[in-house]
């Protein structure tokens, strides 16, 4: 490894394991720190998702590094996004690697840890070390997926131009893809007749923003030609590239075009600036929907707004002249059950960091700020949209101001329908009698108006007593 042999970082460096329930997509690295944190929408770090090496780092001591969990200007210069699918080995081995000098008692420049996990990292993937072991255990890597190919063919179908831009090298490219295809295509079938241009090492994200000329690659002498490239020719493979030669020989400019990718930086933030369409691929979506579909979440997730509102109540009521030793116990009481609520939705996600999309209070996240930012739309898999036809329209309503996958969960905790009066009723009976009565005795049942639901579960739980 690059990282050992010329860096020269302990022995025990080698014994690393990946933890693959620590790190979560969206993170930041600060390089002036060394901390990993996960921002919430506002870009302020979130109480519970700052970590230094694999300690989580209190409120206090947060406040002492940076004085405030507002992330400014100047301060977010210093952090590096971990946006994409390999972030998540990346943040881990900086974890480690800090962590190890924490241990060590070594003094050490964060900005020096991720320079050479970076060159790394950049080593194994440039030198071949990476696409070499994938390929020499393709089932251990790699997913059969028949319904991408079904996808890609129904596009065909329907008069669609497909082109397929990587920075990998095309002998990686096509052993992956004749692996994940191999049980669908024909046996004389080649996955480049799907693509009407097929682009290899096209080293994103400069390719959007330099002038790199377009080379056609010979794939059976693994050569360059010198030829000028002013027209994509089918069954060929072209390498380097950039965006302005692109649209100058494809005339695909606009919206009509929409590109697919896992990075919002590398794969999304080019393409949407030059007027195109985005799709996000973001894997880890089917899992998040899931829990947050699940009743135990719905169930902590509620109980949380309910607190919270309760809380609001509370404060807005008691004036501070009437806050005695009463108000401030149930005040506790009321803080204690908030966090035990939180931090049995965050731990349903991911023990450290919590849910990619949301933060412990259910406010979006900066990853989940960045889609809204460079994706016109996000999906765990292209192959989604075939339960669509090709010329579906797919739009969010104005008015909403969370992301589309949460509309459910928000309508379930903030409409009270037939089938969540039940769940209602648990979600107060879990909380202590004692303390329900408490809140209707501090800020008066009878004057204040509370909200439909709230009064609801107010008055089933009296009654139950």
């Amino acid at each position: 490894m690059l990282g050992y042999y010329q860096l020269r970082y302990p022995d025990s460096c080698l014994e690393f394991k990946y933890d693959p329930t620590f790190p979560i997509r969206g993170l930041n690295y600060d390089k002036l720190k060394g901390c990993l944190l996960k921002l919430d929408f506002f870009g302020s770090i979130e109480p519970d998702g700052c970590y230094f090496g694999h300690r989580k780092l209190t409120r206090k001591e947060i406040e002492q590094i940076y004085g405030t969990r507002h992330i400014g200007r100047d301060q977010a210069r210093g952090l590096v996004s971990l946006m994409d699918f390999f972030c998540f080995s990346e943040a881990c081995l900086l974890a480690d690697i800090v962590q190890h000098f924490v241990d060590a008692k070594l003094e050490f420049d964060a900005s020096h840890v991720y320079e050479d996990v970076n060159c790394a990292i950049q080593h194994v993937h440039r030198s071949g070390l990476a696409h070499n072991g994938i390929l020499s255990d393709p089932q251990r890597y790699l997913v059969k997926n028949n319904q991408l190919l079904h996808f890609l063919r129904m596009l065909r179908q329907k008069g669609k131009k497909l082109f397929l831009l990587t920075n990998s090298p095309y002998h990686f490219v096509d052993g992956g893809m004749r692996f994940m295809l191999e049980d669908s295509l024909g046996h004389r079938d080649s996955w480049r007749e799907l693509f009407d241009v097929v682009i290899a090492q096209a080293n994103k994200p400069e390719f959007y923003t330099s002038e790199h000329l377009f080379r056609c690659y010979d794939i059976e002498k693994d050569t360059l030609a010198f030829s000028k490239v002013d027209t994509f020719l089918p069954n060929k493979v072209y390498y380097h590239g950039c965006l302005k030669s692109f649209l100058q020989i494809t005339k695909w400019i606009g919206p009509e075009v929409i590109y697919f990718g896992d990075h919002l930086f590398s794969d999304l933030r080019g393409p949407s600036k030059a007027g195109w369409r985005t799709a996000a691929i973001i894997h880890e979506l089917e899992n998040e929907i899931h829990i947050q579909n699940e009743d135990s979440y719905r169930f902590e997730q509620a109980k949380f707004h309910i607190i919270q509102e309760l809380l609001g109540k509370l404060h807005a009521t008691v004036a501070n002249s009437q806050r005695h030793e009463a108000f401030r116990s149930l005040l506790w009481d009321l803080n204690e059950e908030r966090q035990k609520a939180r931090c049995a939705m965050k731990n349903m996600f991911n023990r450290s960091f919590g849910a990619t999309f949301l933060t412990d209070t259910g406010q979006e996240s900066a990853f989940a700020y960045n889609i809204h930012r460079y994706a016109d739309v996000y999906t765990s898999k292209p192959e989604n949209f075939l339960f669509y036809p090709s010329e579906a329209w797919l739009h969010v309503p104005f008015d909403i101001k969370i992301m589309p996958h949460h509309v459910k969960m928000l309508r379930c905790i903030m409409i009270l329908r037939s089938d969540d009066a039940m769940l209602s009723k648990e979600i107060v009976a879990d909380v202590s009698t004692d303390v329900v009565r408490r809140i209707l005795i501090q800020v008066g049942f009878a004057p204040i108006r509370l909200s439909p639901l709230l009064s609801i579960l107010c008055s089933v739980k009296l009654v139950q007593d």
